[in-house]
């Protein structure tokens, strides 16, 4: 026996530290991209965008009016129920995951820490610390070369809200100066109040906004319950954890992550549960923070736990998943119905009392793209009316006002006649119109 325990003793032993799980890290890294890089393709792909001139949203490059009712309408609520089950899912998110003014911020504190020191934070939200530029990064060029870059930095971000209501072409001119009819004349203003608020958030601002001033956030905060998304602290190891603070110095909201709560400014970024990981990494341990859904105790089963959350999602859906099927079914419709063309037809006499014998035949294009349209009136004869035009083109959206002018030739009393457009494409509609002609 003796001879056998020498023998294990002689065996080398080699202690291998466990490799620290950084893949929430960057997880949330794809996501950030991804949400910047959608943002940006949405409106430059067509997908979405404003008509400043029309006054009207356009979504693959078809403008809808409010007069669209079925389409607004019913995604709103579509939009609207799917945000309120996310929130009561998963809580804030998408404030640590996707919120492009928190992905800037955390940029710019990286950018700041590694040229001026890891305590260098113009606005820090904890009073107790106070800025502090390490000696040897304490140089002009530092200065120099972090304010260059921020300011570079909001000027390119300041560009992206242009693609909202210009097409790529049109920003392309804005940036090289070019004349462009598309362009308003004070866009170049309305661009320098943008860089200057961007840079004021980049450069000031940063998590100071996420924390006290969001009113986002505050709105997310009341779908959230007991059961949504939340940091998770194992309580029966906090021995492991006395006087390491490590998750608490990753935390750039500045909270305490083992103190959470469920009306608390966490933004479920999960930067301290990769922290811990990495602490406790070394030595073969798993860390004591983790994402949960569930009741905020340790106490119960997984599938306890489990339970209790789905039933609470549950619950929710019960009131969303209904209002969230009006809302497609309205959207579908409204896209099943959407019409390409527009026709009105208005009288031109304002003066009261006065013999209506002109009217504006109002014919517009909500598509962006060449189409020609007829315009033709039946149940008149040809001797008591004319058309200033009977075709309407466009080079793309816009609208084409065509004068309808009924000759004095006709018997006193109501007339009923019809303006129709046929447009190449083989759309067509009518407007009917009852024409009144007074005695003498």
């Amino acid at each position: 026996m003796s001879r056998s325990v020498s023998s294990l003793s002689k065996i080398p032993i080699t202690v291998v530290s466990a490799k620290a799980d950084t893949r929430l890290h960057w997880q949330r890294r794809a996501v950030q991209i991804a949400t910047l890089a959608l943002a940006v393709l949405i409106p430059v792909s067509g997908l979405f965008r404003i008509d400043p001139v029309a006054g009207a949203f356009t979504i693959l490059d078809r403008q809808v009016w409010w007069a669209d009712f079925f389409l607004v309408f019913g995604f709103w609520v579509m939009l609207a129920a799917l945000m309120v089950t996310v929130y009561s899912f998963v809580g804030t998110a998408f404030c640590g995951w996707s919120c492009p003014q928190n992905t800037l911020s955390e940029w710019a504190n990286q950018l700041t820490h590694k040229l001026l020191g890891r305590r260098a934070e113009v606005i820090n939200l904890n009073n107790s610390k106070k800025m502090q530029v390490a000696a040897a990064k304490n140089k002009w060029t530092h200065w120099l070369l972090l304010s260059a870059i921020l300011s570079a930095m909001s000027g390119l971000v300041a560009l992206v809200p242009l693609f909202y209501f210009y097409p790529p072409s049109a920003v392309w001119s804005f940036v090289t100066f070019s004349n462009d009819a598309r362009l308003a004349s004070s866009l170049h203003f309305i661009y320098t109040i943008f860089v200057l608020v961007i840079l004021l958030d980049v450069a000031f601002i940063r998590h100071y906004w996420c924390r006290f001033m969001c009113v986002y956030k505050v709105w997310q905060h009341g779908f959230k319950t007991q059961q949504t998304l939340h940091i998770a602290y194992d309580a029966t190891r906090s021995a492991d954890c006395e006087g390491c603070n490590y998750c608490v110095t990753a935390c750039f909201i500045d909270l305490d992550p083992r103190k959470t709560d469920m009306y608390d400014t966490c933004i479920n970024c999960g930067e301290c549960i990769t922290a811990c990981n990495k602490m406790h990494a070394k030595k073969a341990e798993a860390g004591l923070l983790k994402f949960a859904i569930g009741a905020r105790s340790n106490g119960g089963t997984l599938r306890a736990v489990f339970r209790t959350a789905v039933g609470s999602l549950s619950q929710r859906m019960q009131m969303t998943v209904p209002i969230a099927v009006i809302g497609v079914g309205m959207f579908a419709w409204g896209l099943w119905s959407y019409q390409s063309y527009h026709l009105a037809v208005y009288q031109s006499n304002t003066d009261h009392g006065a013999q209506i014998s002109d009217y504006h035949i109002a014919v517009s294009n909500k598509v962006y793209r060449p189409a020609h349209l007829v315009v033709s009136v039946d149940g008149l004869s040809a001797d008591s009316y004319s058309l200033a035009s009977s075709d309407a083109r466009f080079d793309g959206t816009g609208r084409v006002d065509i004068n309808l002018h009924i000759a004095p030739v006709l018997a006193p009393g109501i007339h009923t006649f019809l303006v129709r457009v046929r447009a190449d494409d083989g759309w067509e509609d009518s407007y009917r119109v009852q024409h009144f002609v007074a005695r003498g």
